[in-house]
């Protein structure tokens, strides 16, 4: 028996009790009698399959009381729960069940299983595949939201990187904290402005755009469906279906107008119209969440405490809004959540620290000493 059939069994285990633990915890918060319900059926599922990895270890002469879930593993999600909702919790729960799948497909490698093990595991293996896709439904719901997160989220990020760098850079000039407060102020209200805008004016004349196009290819099904049919099952074939299925699709798909236009919108044009944003609540969303981020690295000036202190406070306070913001926006675009909030910290803080050094040259060069 190989030890390393052994660390991944106890790995197992450990993610299983883990996951029925976070489970109970959110039905437990959750009001909505249909989730709460999903979700004790899941945990109650974990533990199962917790119990059929203790008896795997123990036959094994493996000792399995120690390893028990720490309850602050639970503490993201509810968390994340009770300030964003369900929506997002639901990002995080889908996250843990592909890892467990993934866990799962690498020990149904090992030879170390019998074949009666082997079959459960299977069977363990497709729940875990059913849990993921029940999250994956229930998130549906929540696409508009999660989609308006992602784009505050993004506000607020370049919010507090573009202000933390101008803070920076100006108390490395200057001496007085309210100065470097008022600067970043000035350049964060016209930044906010200025995002907003643009955010709006992008996203309105994408959507003029995406519009036009769908409303172009619903016109044409009207009297050229045969030519799009045609497309329809070009694009089939390439997708890896056979002939025949791809011929039945198609002409399926003609009888359909709306069907055929959809198609033809999401398979040359990426279109999905569903999914096109609103420019209003773009604008909006990114506008004052870039101005929410500015505040975060400006707070320690307006505080007037010491210039040094308030280096260090500001630059404490925005790699900790910056990992938060790193780890938002990798959970909302389904991105690596440590990967991402290592590159946000490390690029906001590398910039501030650029901008700084910036300062204190330009302070040494033309003599800039404001007390």
């Amino acid at each position: 028996m190989s030890t390393e059939i052994i660390k991944l069994a106890k790995d197992a285990l450990l993610d299983e009790l883990t996951s029925a633990q976070i489970y109970r915890k959110i039905a437990k918060l959750h009001r909505q009698k249909e989730i709460k319900q999903k979700l004790e059926t899941i945990a109650k599922i974990e533990e199962e399959h917790a119990e059929y990895w203790k008896r795997f270890l123990e036959k094994r002469g493996q000792k399995t009381e120690d390893i028990k879930p720490s309850n602050l593993k639970t503490i993201p999600y509810t968390l994340l729960l009770r300030i964003l909702g369900l929506g997002l919790t639901l990002k995080l729960l889908e996250i843990g069940e592909r890892e467990a799948v993934q866990l799962y497909s690498k020990i149904l490698e090992s030879p170390d299983l019998t074949h009666a093990e082997r079959q459960q595991l299977i069977k363990i293996l497709e729940d875990e595949l059913v849990h993921e896709e029940e999250f994956t439904k229930q998130e549906k719901q929540f696409t508009e939201f999660i989609n308006h997160v992602r784009d505050a989220v993004l506000g607020m990020n370049d919010g507090l990187v573009e202000i933390l760098s101008v803070t920076t850079g100006l108390a490395g000039a200057y001496g007085n904290p309210f100065h470097v407060a008022l600067g970043g102020l000035i350049v964060g209200i016209a930044g906010a402005l200025s995002m907003g805008i643009g955010a709006y004016i992008s996203t309105r004349a994408q959507r003029k755009v995406q519009e036009g196009i769908i409303g172009r290819i619903k016109t044409a099904t009207q009297y050229v469906a045969h030519l799009f049919q045609k497309r329809v099952k070009r694009y089939m074939i390439q997708k890896g279906y056979t002939t025949e299925t791809s011929e039945k699709i198609a002409s399926e798909a003609s009888t359909n107008k709306n069907l055929l236009a959809r198609i033809i919108a999401e398979e040359e044009y990426g279109i999905k119209e569903e999914t096109l944003e609103n420019p209003a609540k773009v604008g909006t969303y990114t506008g004052i969440f870039y101005m929410i981020g500015a505040f975060i690295p400006l707070t320690p000036y307006f505080m007037n405490i010491p210039i040094q202190a308030s280096i260090t406070l500001s630059l404490t306070l925005a790699a900790t809004a910056l990992a938060a913001t790193g780890f938002l926006i990798a959970l909302s675009a389904d991105i690596p959540i440590k990967r991402n909030i290592a590159e946000m910290t490390l690029s906001g803080l590398g910039s501030a620290t650029i901008t700084y050094i910036i300062g204190r040259i330009t302070s040494s060069i033309f003599g800039i000493q404001v007390t």
